[in-house]
């Protein structure tokens, strides 16, 4: 386990007075570490893994705190390539992040845009097949409000969901303050964000006691390179 200690505090994206174009620039370099360091390549593994142990006609899939709507697209491209039939719901509760998801996936009719507080979700029990969250279990900072947002996943779903999150250790520490001054320099919001959300971040272990803590004992955990975990809970 890394000795890293967990870290509290607030990231910039998520106040609401933001700069909206600071934000949009924050938001595309979280679509840059998706794509390039794992976070896409996670969340449809797990995906892939889910549909084709619980086939089905059609996929209803709920992508929490989406962003910019990246996993979703992915999600999309990934679906049509391979025949499955899916229609998407993104949503966040940012104003201005919602305003650029939904700039980002107009050309994608599968999509649907909608907001949505990950604490206190406004669907039915069942109302999906899986719920995503992608590099958001993070910025929750009380244990008792990421355990929460897992329940609602849960709760939601029929088949399962899947958590995709960073995983805290000093490499991926350092991984991150090497960003924050080569590619994020000018960013000033990813430049503060980066090196938190991994300080914010969860090593295995504590995503695994979260679970359990959460009703989930059977939950799996999976570390995927460079620095990312997976948080996977099948209800059937």
């Amino acid at each position: 386990m890394s000795t890293l200690p967990r870290m509290a505090g607030a990231e910039l994206m998520d106040e609401p007075a933001q700069d909206p174009g600071e934000l949009a620039r924050s938001l595309e370099d979280l679509r840059a570490v998706n794509r390039w360091l794992g976070g896409t390549r996670v969340a449809l593994h797990h995906l892939r893994d889910l549909v084709r142990r619980h086939p089905r006609g059609e996929y209803r899939i709920l992508d929490i705190a989406t962003g910019s709507g990246d996993i979703p697209l992915e999600v999309a491209r990934w679906a049509r390539g391979e025949d499955v039939q899916v229609r998407i719901v993104a949503t966040d509760n940012h104003p201005a992040t919602m305003q650029v998801a939904r700039q980002h996936t107009a050309a994608e009719p599968s999509i649907a845009v909608e907001t949505a507080d990950a604490l206190r979700l406004p669907y039915a029990d069942d109302s999906f097949d899986v719920a995503l969250l992608s590099t958001a279990l993070h910025h929750f900072d009380a244990e008792r409000d990421c355990m929460r947002v897992l329940r609602e996943m849960h709760r939601v779903s029929r088949v399962g969901f899947v958590v995709n999150d960073l995983a805290r250790s000093r490499t991926a520490l350092l991984g991150a303050r090497l960003l924050a001054v080569t590619a994020w320099r000018t960013h000033p919001v990813t430049r503060h964000d980066g090196p938190l959300s991994v300080r914010r971040s969860f090593t295995p272990a504590e995503l695994r006691a979260l679970a359990a803590r959460a009703g989930f004992p059977n939950a799996r955990v999976h570390a995927h390179f460079p620095f990312r975990l997976a948080l996977v809970v099948e209800k059937e």
